[in-house]
Protein backbone atom coordinates (compact mmCIF):
# COMPACT_ATOMS: atom_id res chain seq x y z
CA UNK A 1 0.00 0.00 0.00
CA UNK A 2 1.38 3.40 -0.99
CA UNK A 3 2.22 5.84 1.78
CA UNK A 4 0.00 8.92 2.08
CA UNK A 5 1.20 12.28 0.78
CA UNK A 6 1.11 15.61 2.60
CA UNK A 7 -0.82 18.63 1.33
CA UNK A 8 -2.16 21.90 2.70
CA UNK A 9 -5.54 23.62 2.44
CA UNK A 10 -4.99 27.26 1.45
CA UNK A 11 -7.75 28.59 3.75
CA UNK A 12 -5.10 29.57 6.32
CA UNK A 13 -3.91 32.35 4.00
CA UNK A 14 -7.26 34.12 4.02
CA UNK A 15 -7.47 37.10 1.68
CA UNK A 16 -3.94 36.55 0.44
CA UNK A 17 -5.37 33.81 -1.77
CA UNK A 18 -7.04 36.61 -3.73
CA UNK A 19 -4.43 39.36 -3.42
CA UNK A 20 -1.09 37.51 -3.38
CA UNK A 21 -1.45 34.00 -4.79
CA UNK A 22 2.18 33.92 -6.04
CA UNK A 23 3.34 34.73 -2.51
CA UNK A 24 1.00 32.13 -1.02
CA UNK A 25 2.35 29.35 -3.22
CA UNK A 26 5.93 30.45 -2.58
CA UNK A 27 5.27 30.16 1.18
CA UNK A 28 3.77 26.69 0.68
CA UNK A 29 6.82 25.53 -1.26
CA UNK A 30 9.21 27.12 1.23
CA UNK A 31 7.51 25.29 4.11
CA UNK A 32 8.02 22.00 2.29
CA UNK A 33 4.54 20.98 1.18
CA UNK A 34 4.40 19.07 -2.11
CA UNK A 35 0.73 19.79 -2.81
CA UNK A 36 -2.18 22.15 -2.19
CA UNK A 37 -5.94 21.90 -1.81
CA UNK A 38 -7.63 24.81 -3.51
CA UNK A 39 -10.57 25.82 -5.68
CA UNK A 40 -10.97 26.04 -9.45
CA UNK A 41 -7.83 28.00 -10.29
CA UNK A 42 -8.72 28.25 -13.97
CA UNK A 43 -11.76 30.27 -12.92
CA UNK A 44 -9.72 32.57 -10.68
CA UNK A 45 -6.40 33.10 -12.48
CA UNK A 46 -6.69 31.25 -15.79
CA UNK A 47 -5.07 28.08 -17.07
CA UNK A 48 -1.74 29.54 -18.15
CA UNK A 49 -1.13 31.27 -14.81
CA UNK A 50 -2.26 28.19 -12.89
CA UNK A 51 0.23 25.99 -14.67
CA UNK A 52 3.01 28.58 -14.37
CA UNK A 53 2.56 29.09 -10.63
CA UNK A 54 2.37 25.38 -9.86
CA UNK A 55 5.40 24.57 -12.02
CA UNK A 56 7.40 27.46 -10.58
CA UNK A 57 6.83 26.16 -7.06
CA UNK A 58 7.00 22.44 -7.88
CA UNK A 59 3.48 21.89 -6.53
CA UNK A 60 0.59 19.64 -7.48
CA UNK A 61 -3.08 19.80 -6.46
CA UNK A 62 -4.31 17.13 -4.03
CA UNK A 63 -7.96 18.11 -4.32
CA UNK A 64 -10.45 20.90 -4.86
CA UNK A 65 -13.03 22.16 -2.40
CA UNK A 66 -16.43 23.77 -3.00
CA UNK A 67 -19.66 24.45 -1.16
CA UNK A 68 -22.94 22.62 -1.64
CA UNK A 69 -24.19 25.18 -4.15
CA UNK A 70 -21.45 24.40 -6.65
CA UNK A 71 -22.52 20.75 -6.74
CA UNK A 72 -26.19 21.68 -7.10
CA UNK A 73 -25.30 23.92 -10.09
CA UNK A 74 -24.70 21.72 -13.15
CA UNK A 75 -22.78 24.41 -15.02
CA UNK A 76 -20.38 25.06 -12.15
CA UNK A 77 -19.91 21.35 -11.59
CA UNK A 78 -19.03 20.83 -15.25
CA UNK A 79 -16.45 23.60 -14.99
CA UNK A 80 -14.90 22.02 -11.90
CA UNK A 81 -14.80 18.60 -13.56
CA UNK A 82 -13.04 20.09 -16.59
CA UNK A 83 -10.50 21.77 -14.30
CA UNK A 84 -9.78 18.55 -12.43
CA UNK A 85 -9.35 16.50 -15.56
CA UNK A 86 -7.08 19.10 -17.13
CA UNK A 87 -4.88 19.23 -14.03
CA UNK A 88 -4.91 15.55 -13.13
CA UNK A 89 -6.82 16.12 -9.89
CA UNK A 90 -8.77 13.13 -8.58
CA UNK A 91 -10.56 14.36 -5.45
CA UNK A 92 -13.40 16.88 -5.14
CA UNK A 93 -14.57 17.97 -1.68
CA UNK A 94 -18.01 19.26 -0.71
CA UNK A 95 -18.70 21.30 2.41
CA UNK A 96 -22.30 21.65 3.49
CA UNK A 97 -25.78 20.40 2.72
CA UNK A 98 -29.05 21.91 1.53
CA UNK A 99 -30.20 22.61 5.10
CA UNK A 100 -28.03 21.81 8.11
CA UNK A 101 -30.92 21.95 10.59
CA UNK A 102 -33.43 19.47 9.15
CA UNK A 103 -33.66 15.79 8.30
CA UNK A 104 -35.21 16.76 4.97
CA UNK A 105 -32.23 18.95 4.17
CA UNK A 106 -29.85 16.06 4.62
CA UNK A 107 -32.02 13.65 2.67
CA UNK A 108 -32.25 16.07 -0.24
CA UNK A 109 -28.49 16.40 -0.12
CA UNK A 110 -27.98 12.64 -0.07
CA UNK A 111 -29.90 12.30 -3.33
CA UNK A 112 -27.76 14.99 -4.95
CA UNK A 113 -24.53 13.50 -3.59
CA UNK A 114 -25.39 10.06 -4.99
CA UNK A 115 -26.05 11.61 -8.40
CA UNK A 116 -22.93 13.76 -8.36
CA UNK A 117 -20.82 10.93 -6.99
CA UNK A 118 -21.90 8.62 -9.79
CA UNK A 119 -21.15 11.28 -12.39
CA UNK A 120 -17.70 11.92 -10.94
CA UNK A 121 -16.95 8.21 -10.77
CA UNK A 122 -17.82 7.92 -14.44
CA UNK A 123 -15.35 10.76 -15.12
CA UNK A 124 -12.63 8.97 -13.16
CA UNK A 125 -12.97 11.34 -10.20
CA UNK A 126 -13.98 10.98 -6.53
CA UNK A 127 -16.65 12.88 -4.59
CA UNK A 128 -15.83 13.45 -0.91
CA UNK A 129 -18.10 14.95 1.73
CA UNK A 130 -16.20 17.12 4.23
CA UNK A 131 -17.57 16.93 7.76
CA UNK A 132 -17.73 19.73 10.30
CA UNK A 133 -18.98 19.39 13.88
CA UNK A 134 -22.61 20.26 13.20
CA UNK A 135 -23.25 17.03 11.30
CA UNK A 136 -23.04 15.36 14.73
CA UNK A 137 -25.83 17.49 16.25
CA UNK A 138 -29.19 15.80 16.80
CA UNK A 139 -31.80 16.95 14.28
CA UNK A 140 -35.31 18.11 15.19
CA UNK A 141 -35.59 15.78 18.19
CA UNK A 142 -35.40 12.90 15.73
CA UNK A 143 -32.77 10.90 17.57
CA UNK A 144 -30.49 10.96 14.53
CA UNK A 145 -27.82 13.34 13.37
CA UNK A 146 -26.77 14.47 9.93
CA UNK A 147 -23.70 12.26 9.79
CA UNK A 148 -25.85 9.18 10.37
CA UNK A 149 -28.16 10.17 7.52
CA UNK A 150 -25.22 10.81 5.20
CA UNK A 151 -23.75 7.42 6.05
CA UNK A 152 -27.04 5.57 5.66
CA UNK A 153 -28.51 7.26 2.59
CA UNK A 154 -25.49 7.76 0.34
CA UNK A 155 -23.82 5.06 -1.71
CA UNK A 156 -20.36 4.27 -0.26
CA UNK A 157 -19.20 3.35 -3.73
CA UNK A 158 -19.61 6.90 -5.02
CA UNK A 159 -19.77 9.12 -1.90
CA UNK A 160 -16.57 9.11 0.11
CA UNK A 161 -15.77 11.08 3.27
CA UNK A 162 -13.12 13.77 3.56
CA UNK A 163 -12.68 13.13 7.29
CA UNK A 164 -11.67 16.22 9.26
CA UNK A 165 -10.31 14.87 12.55
CA UNK A 166 -10.61 18.21 14.37
CA UNK A 167 -14.30 18.59 13.61
CA UNK A 168 -14.95 14.96 14.51
CA UNK A 169 -13.34 15.69 17.88
CA UNK A 170 -15.32 18.90 18.39
CA UNK A 171 -18.44 16.90 17.50
CA UNK A 172 -17.69 14.73 20.55
CA UNK A 173 -16.70 11.69 18.53
CA UNK A 174 -13.44 9.75 18.70
CA UNK A 175 -11.59 10.35 15.42
CA UNK A 176 -9.76 7.02 15.53
CA UNK A 177 -13.03 5.12 15.96
CA UNK A 178 -14.74 7.28 13.34
CA UNK A 179 -12.02 6.59 10.79
CA UNK A 180 -12.27 2.84 11.32
CA UNK A 181 -16.08 2.94 11.25
CA UNK A 182 -16.00 4.60 7.85
CA UNK A 183 -12.95 2.82 6.48
CA UNK A 184 -14.70 2.05 3.18
CA UNK A 185 -15.20 5.78 2.55
CA UNK A 186 -11.88 7.08 3.88
CA UNK A 187 -8.80 8.08 1.93
CA UNK A 188 -8.63 11.86 1.89
CA UNK A 189 -8.09 13.46 5.31
CA UNK A 190 -7.95 16.92 6.84
CA UNK A 191 -5.64 17.13 9.83
CA UNK A 192 -6.50 20.19 11.88
CA UNK A 193 -5.73 21.03 15.48
CA UNK A 194 -7.05 23.38 18.14
CA UNK A 195 -9.43 23.39 21.08
CA UNK A 196 -12.76 24.62 22.37
CA UNK A 197 -12.30 27.38 24.94
CA UNK A 198 -14.26 27.50 28.24
CA UNK A 199 -16.50 30.18 26.71
CA UNK A 200 -17.35 27.87 23.81
CA UNK A 201 -15.28 29.63 21.18
CA UNK A 202 -12.96 27.62 18.98
CA UNK A 203 -9.25 28.26 18.69
CA UNK A 204 -7.47 26.93 15.61
CA UNK A 205 -3.83 26.02 16.20
CA UNK A 206 -0.85 24.68 14.34
CA UNK A 207 -0.61 20.89 14.24
CA UNK A 208 0.53 19.42 17.53
CA UNK A 209 -0.52 22.43 19.60
CA UNK A 210 -4.15 21.50 20.27
CA UNK A 211 -6.14 18.65 21.77
CA UNK A 212 -6.79 16.46 18.73
CA UNK A 213 -5.36 12.93 18.77
CA UNK A 214 -3.36 13.44 15.60
CA UNK A 215 -0.99 10.52 16.16
CA UNK A 216 -3.80 8.07 16.74
CA UNK A 217 -5.67 9.49 13.78
CA UNK A 218 -2.60 9.12 11.59
CA UNK A 219 -2.21 5.47 12.54
CA UNK A 220 -5.87 4.85 11.78
CA UNK A 221 -5.61 6.74 8.49
CA UNK A 222 -2.71 4.57 7.42
CA UNK A 223 -4.62 1.44 8.37
CA UNK A 224 -7.53 2.39 6.09
CA UNK A 225 -5.27 3.31 3.16
CA UNK A 226 -5.03 7.11 3.31
CA UNK A 227 -3.97 8.77 0.07
CA UNK A 228 -3.73 12.34 1.34
CA UNK A 229 -3.11 13.98 4.71
CA UNK A 230 -4.00 17.64 4.28
CA UNK A 231 -2.99 20.19 6.90
CA UNK A 232 -5.83 22.64 7.46
CA UNK A 233 -5.94 25.62 9.79
CA UNK A 234 -8.92 27.92 9.43
CA UNK A 235 -7.11 30.86 11.03
CA UNK A 236 -3.76 31.72 12.59
CA UNK A 237 -2.45 34.68 14.55
CA UNK A 238 1.09 33.89 13.44
CA UNK A 239 2.73 34.98 10.19
CA UNK A 240 1.48 32.55 7.57
CA UNK A 241 4.86 31.06 6.69
CA UNK A 242 5.67 30.48 10.36
CA UNK A 243 2.33 28.78 11.02
CA UNK A 244 2.42 26.44 8.06
CA UNK A 245 6.07 25.56 8.70
CA UNK A 246 5.26 24.54 12.29
CA UNK A 247 2.53 22.24 10.97
CA UNK A 248 4.72 20.83 8.21
CA UNK A 249 7.55 20.06 10.62
CA UNK A 250 5.10 18.33 12.95
CA UNK A 251 3.80 16.22 10.07
CA UNK A 252 7.31 15.13 9.17
CA UNK A 253 8.57 14.59 12.71
CA UNK A 254 5.53 13.07 14.45
CA UNK A 255 3.35 11.70 11.66
CA UNK A 256 6.01 10.61 9.17
CA UNK A 257 4.23 12.17 6.23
Amino acid sequence: MAAPTASIQLIVFGERNHTDLPGVLKDVATAGYPAIETGNMFASVGEAETRRLLSENNLIISGVHFGYGDYADAEKLSSHIAFCKAMGVKHLMCSGVADTKTVAGYRTSCKLFNEVGARLRDEGLVFNYHNHAWEFDALENSGVNGMQILAEETDPEVVKFNIDVFWVTIGNENPVEFIHKHAARAGYFHFKDGRREPDGKLTFLELGRGVVDLKGSMQAAREVGAEWIVAEQDHTDLPHLEAITISREYMKRELDV
